[in-house]
């Protein structure tokens, strides 16, 4: 019996864990709502969520794949919610606006060339684009990574989503050696890589607020 006779279980449990990967934003929003403010919160991973997600429902009808435009389209309209909460909370409305139009022109623009691009060719370089894509916005918690040696702290780190994403590289990484899709492999390498390095600095440096609350329970 060879992975190919697992197919459906392992494209299943990777749907879920997604699924569960773009949940985690909901942990996020709780904390912007109960802070009452959505500053000091990154809104990358929300704007970098939807761009992905449409980009790679674009990809998913591409190559004809069901499992990847379901878990896509949850995805969409996860990361929409999760954007409509920060936006709600946003004491800079206006930069936030700034920032989704520009997020909105640059997807526009790949989604474009994708209906004008050789259909023989289309597979291979929109697998391109995605993947570098994803790998950026999977690499996007280490921009801040100047700030958190200075600091020693993780904080401003996602880790629900960082921690999700471990799984979740992993399992469509494991997917895409069964399909024998060289892009699936490649960016769920690299991913499940990126963020194991940063799933290591909240061991390296723990979270400062956590530690702060813990010792205050003591306290009480």
């Amino acid at each position: 019996m060879g992975l190919e006779d697992y197919k459906e279980i392992v494209a299943t449990c990777a749907s879920i864990t997604t699924i569960g990967h773009m949940l985690s934003g909901t942990l996020i929003c709780k904390n912007i709502y109960q802070k009452g403010s959505s500053m000091g919160f990154d809104p990358m991973p929300f704007l970098g969520g939807i761009g992905m997600c449409t980009l790679m429902l674009q990809y998913a009808f591409i190559v004809r794949d069901p499992a990847m435009v379901n878990v896509n389209v949850f995805g969409l309209l996860a990361n929409v919610a999760y954007m409509a909460v920060y936006y709600y909370y946003s004491s800079q409305t206006k930069d936030t606006l700034a920032l989704i139009g520009k997020a909105t022109a640059f997807v526009a623009v790949f989604l474009a060339y994708a209906q004008v691009e050789n259909p023989e060719k289309i597979e291979f370089r929109f697998g391109i684009i995605v993947t570098a894509l994803l790998l950026l916005l999977i690499m996007s918690p280490l921009f801040h990574l100047g700030e958190i040696i200075k600091t020693k702290n993780t904080d401003m780190l996602p880790f629900p989503i960082i921690f999700m994403g471990t799984l979740v590289t992993f399992q469509w990484l494991l997917y895409g050696i069964i399909i024998n899709n060289s892009f699936i492999i490649f960016q769920n390498v690299v991913g499940f890589l990126l963020s194991l390095a940063q799933l290591s600095l909240f061991v390296i440096f723990p979270s400062k607020s956590k530690a702060k609350s813990n010792s205050q329970e003591k306290m009480d």
